[in-house]
């Protein structure tokens, strides 16, 4: 159940970030460049990892603050890789907050189904190689559509959905993981002593490009007329992520907007699916997703902060 608070929380509520440094995924447009602007604005040393350097630097231009852009390709692991062994020092947060949706069926460089692989796999990758420069906290953006329509459920016999590919269902899956990904995150940082906070938020409807792409033309169609009517702008969205990742929060924590079904409203902490609260369905999830990127956890290399 969603919080009620009488304060109505903006960026202007965020803690002084001097010193600090946080890396965004996605951030050359919507939720991320709004992420990118209140962190930078509030002082934050803020990394733009993008796709295409050249759209990161423009949209870096528009960003008043410390920034700087690194290539990063989601949807290859070898670009994931990279990303991680140039980085070097600390880094307070990570907030993996790019994502693809509802589009027509694809495979990432590595044969993952695109909205999973993107989604879930390549920020399950970039997070735990960074994981060892973590001071603070990873943010992972999820969305209601975690829980409808239609229930969704890890195809735990069907990862990459083939032969069964339908962009709902997909899209789900992924934003399902994304939450069990943080529930597991978290007891993994808990019991190997870590005081990294792994946290999850969604934006509720943002009008940003990331409904461009619909494999269906009429749910393009009205995803386009939503943004127009219902939806709140990226600045509103990405106040939950940013909530997540400044206030004094427990880990595990998922935040989300207060108002009617989530869709726009003041940041608060937010409920889940029971799918989404499954400690066995987050480990097997976990498991799965160490075998098919090649990485598995070491509990010694993480920090203890």
């Amino acid at each position: 159940m969603a919080q009620n608070t009488n304060h109505t929380w903006t960026a202007n509520d965020i803690p002084d970030q001097s010193g600090r440094t946080a890396v965004i995924t996605g951030a050359n447009s919507g939720l991320g460049l709004a992420t990118a602007r209140a962190l930078a604005g509030a002082g934050a040393h803020v990394v733009l990892a993008v796709r295409d350097p050249k759209r990161g630097q423009a949209a870096a231009e528009t960003v008043k603050g410390s920034t700087e852009v690194r290539p990063l390709d989601l949807a290859d692991l070898s670009s994931v890789h990279r990303f991680a062994a140039d980085w070097e020092g600390p880094l307070d947060l990570l907030i993996n907050n790019a994502g693809v949706m509802y589009i027509p069926e694809a495979r990432t460089k590595d044969g993952f189904e695109m909205q999973f692989g993107t989604n879930h796999l390549g920020h399950f990758a970039l997070t735990n190689l960074l994981l060892p420069h973590v001071t603070d906290r990873v943010v992972s953006l999820s969305s209601t559509g975690h829980k409808t329509p239609g229930s969704p459920r890890i195809h735990f016999d069907n990862l990459n959905l083939t032969g069964e590919y339908d962009p709902v269902t997909a899209y789900g899956q992924s934003k399902l993981a994304n939450l069990l990904f943080t529930l597991e995150l978290q007891r993994r940082l808990t019991a190997a002593g870590s005081g990294v906070r792994a946290m999850a938020a969604h934006p509720g409807w943002a009008a940003t490009n990331l409904q461009s792409n619909d494999a269906s033309a009429l749910r393009g169609l009205l995803m386009r007329l939503g943004n127009r009517l219902i939806a709140q702008d990226s600045q509103a969205g990405a106040l939950p992520t940013l909530y997540a990742a400044v206030q004094d929060l427990p880990g595990g924590s998922f935040v989300g907007p207060d108002g009617r079904g989530e869709m726009r409203g003041n940041p608060t902490l937010v409920g889940r699916s029971a799918a989404a609260s499954d400690p066995a369905a987050a480990r097997r999830l976990w498991t799965a997703s160490e075998e098919l990127v090649g990485i598995s956890w070491n509990p010694q290399l993480q920090p203890r902060h």
